[in-house]
């Protein structure tokens, strides 16, 4: 019987490329990575090339490996809104859920804006079935990210009035009892404004609990962020948006977040919620906490035009979404696309990257150097970024041709 090659002798090599985000032995500018792929086409080792070495391999010529995206705000598609879900949903929902992983998405956590308790119950009942049919080609549903119903009305944007409520463990317990906490069950992340007065209860509940908690909708100064943030706050919800803003003379919880250095900064990179320049001195003041979310609402992946979001009109334009009285909703753009436009603002490809595959993996709990993180994934699951001729940001799954279609 003849004997098979040595292992190593049998993996296909990359090397020459770069290594999104935690990259601490490169740097943004260096091409040191070299990575194996086994007879599966599972990655087997990820090692930095020693400078000035030369290594045999399929060169990637200073492209970025990351694992996909994962997007902690997302309301729907399809014409599907997560707080409406109900079970005849599920083939829809599952198509969706196709739909995103080829624009790049490997997990989501479900929002659920505010609605009517049972509404959000049933939603979750949903998402947990949904979850138990997950197959391969299909984005994975994480816990659902519960957006209110604890939010400061003054602050609320477009969630409805009469589905709001003061915080306290009852309400929190009749909105969630018999679903479980964490990154994997069925709530991951609630938003909510701490400054309201039961706020800190709840707060502790969650956190209990596993649930991450993000200050949004809400009213907070810098003071009151400062409290929340010590009391287990971990991040801002779209920042910016639906908060005060960064004054000289009151940072709110935006100064407060980027005092503190480690809660993450929710951002919508779309242009509209967040001025660019705001976007780039952000990612500038904090390039490991921000988060990029898409804020997607139904009529993601359908064409503009006039669209229902519960019993009110959504008008579409241009990847925004507003309602008939011009408040600012959300999108219809793809995560990966805010990664493009943030790269492309401020230049910082490497950390653009970053805050959409690897910043909300670790807000979730993950604690890997990155390069353990790729050891035994199919190469075919991850994202080989490259930078186009014109200087514009692409992405394709790197056993594919074909890079992403631009929105």
């Amino acid at each position: 019987m003849a004997l098979s090659r040595p292992a190593a002798a049998r993996m296909r090599w990359l090397t020459n490329l770069r290594l999104a985000g935690d990259d601490p032995a490169c740097g943004e500018a260096g091409w040191c990575w070299r990575v194996a792929i086994d007879g599966d086409g599972l990655i087997a080792r990820v090692r930095p090339t020693p400078p000035g070495s030369r290594a045999a391999g399929e060169n990637w010529r200073g492209d970025w490996l990351s694992p996909g995206g994962v997007d902690l705000q997302i309301n729907g598609g399809l014409g599907l809104a997560f707080p409406e879900l109900s079970p005849d949903d599920l083939p829809r929902l599952q198509a969706l859920l196709e739909l995103l992983w080829s624009d790049g998405v490997d997990a989501i956590c479900p929002t659920l804006v505010t609605c009517a308790p049972l509404a959000l119950r049933q939603s979750l009942a949903v998402l947990a079935e949904a979850r138990r049919r997950h197959r391969p080609g299909r984005c994975r549903l994480l816990g659902a990210h519960l957006e209110g119903p604890f939010l400061a009305p003054e602050r609320r944007g477009a969630h409805p009035a009469q589905h709001l409520q003061a915080p306290s463990r009852a309400a929190l317990e009749r909105l969630i009892a018999g679903f479980q906490g964490g990154a994997e069950a069925d709530v991951a992340l609630v938003t909510l404004a701490p400054e309201l007065e039961g706020g800190a209860e709840v707060i502790a509940a969650l956190r209990a609990a596993d649930v991450v908690v993000s200050l949004g909708h809400s009213g907070a100064d810098a003071a009151q962020a400062r409290r929340a943030f010590a009391e287990g706050v971990g991040m801002l919800t779209h920042s910016f948006n639906a908060m005060a803003g960064l004054h000289h003379r009151a940072p709110g919880p935006v100064g407060e977040a980027l005092l503190q250095g480690e809660v993450a900064l929710g951002l919508i990179a779309d242009g509209v919620h967040v001025d660019p320049t705001m976007a780039v001195l952000l990612q500038r003041l904090a390039p490991r906490q921000v988060v990029i979310v898409s804020d997607a609402l139904a009529p993601y992946g359908l064409a503009d035009g006039r669209h229902r979001w519960d019993e009110r009109v959504l008008l579409v334009e241009d990847g925004s979404c507003r309602l008939e009285d011009g408040t600012l909703a959300g999108v219809t753009l793809p995560l990966l696309e805010g990664v493009r436009r943030l790269a492309g603002w401020g230049g910082q490809v490497s950390a653009s990257i970053a805050a959409a595959t690897l910043a909300p993996r670790r807000l979730l709990g993950e604690r890997r150097p990155l390069e353990q993180l790729l050891l035994g994934r199919p190469l075919a699951d991850t994202l080989r970024w490259s930078t186009a001729a014109d200087g514009r940001l692409n992405w394709r799954r790197p056993e594919s041709v074909a890079t992403a279609p631009t929105p």
